[in-house]
């Protein structure tokens, strides 16, 4: 397992299991077998409706609490100090845990709203309820409107990133502001059958004698962005995971590098409303 380290030292594991879409018992075993795989960093949220269900799984796992890295968030609705500290009480108590190792503002509001969600972020951090903060799905302004008012610099911007969305400007800025790119839909979500299809990845994969899904992956972690893929199937999960015995030439991680086409699946954070 390779760590990265955030911004206020915390370690956090370089691939986790994300749980999105994953309703409560397929939930539930997917992190169980997860961490008896070797997983150390779970990833979910108040919107995905299974923080109880992951919460007992990491119960069940037999797993000692300080080992596994455990991320929730915060949903749009709940943006704001007051009810931020309310919101967070919730998934705290959904998940049975006495404290988070990374909670993120899921989507952004407009920036006073962001800012005010932050102050409590803070506060949750310095009352030692949260090892580290951070935010999800903010672009470029987002980032910079709040880094105007911060007594913390957030540890981890989540947002959409693979192959062929490889977000290398905003991992730029986010780098040289200390913030550490997390990738949700590392294999593109609903479009991974085309991603693990594509002549080049598979040439490289197959040269490694790996899976194009490991590659990916690979590619990922060897840019220094924590990936976070999802599945509820046992050999997948085992699968995602077992990429650390492998390195990327130089030349076949400038061919991956070559596959970005800035394709998107997921909405847009300035032009979606809900």
């Amino acid at each position: 397992m390779k760590y990265f380290v955030l911004n206020n030292s915390v370690e956090i594991p370089s691939i986790g299991l994300g749980t999105f879409r994953s309703e409560s018992d397929d939930a539930y075993k997917a992190t169980l077998h997860a961490l008896k795989t070797g997983y150390r960093h779970i990833d979910t949220a108040a919107a995905y409706g299974n923080e109880e269900a992951v919460g007992r799984a990491i119960r069940d796992s037999g797993v000692p609490r300080e080992e596994i890295f455990v991320t929730t968030k915060l949903w749009k609705s709940e943006l704001g100090y007051m009810s931020t500290k309310r919101a967070f009480r919730a998934s705290l108590e959904r998940l049975g845990l006495d404290y988070l190792d990374l909670y993120l503002i899921h989507w952004p509001g407009d920036h006073d709203e962001n800012k005010r969600t932050w102050r409590a972020f803070e506060d949750l951090y310095f009352e030692e309820k949260i090892r580290s903060i951070g935010v999800s799905n903010f672009s470029f302004h987002h980032l910079e409107h709040l880094l105007e008012d911060v007594e913390i610099v957030p540890q981890v911007n989540q947002v959409e990133t693979h192959l062929y969305l490889q977000n290398k400007k905003l991992q730029d800025f986010c780098m040289a502001n200390g913030i550490h790119l997390e990738a949700y839909a590392p294999l593109m979500s609903k479009e991974v059958k085309t991603l693990l299809a594509d002549e080049t990845l598979v040439a490289v994969a197959e040269k490694y004698h790996k899976s194009p899904a490991q590659t990916a992956i690979r590619f990922l972690v060897e840019n220094e962005i924590i990936a976070l893929p999802k599945s509820v199937t046992p050999g997948r999960i085992e699968e995602n995971f077992a990429i650390f015995d492998f390195e990327l030439a130089k030349e076949d991680f400038d061919a991956l590098r070559q596959l970005n086409r800035g394709k998107k699946i997921f909405p847009d954070p300035d032009n979606w409303l809900v």
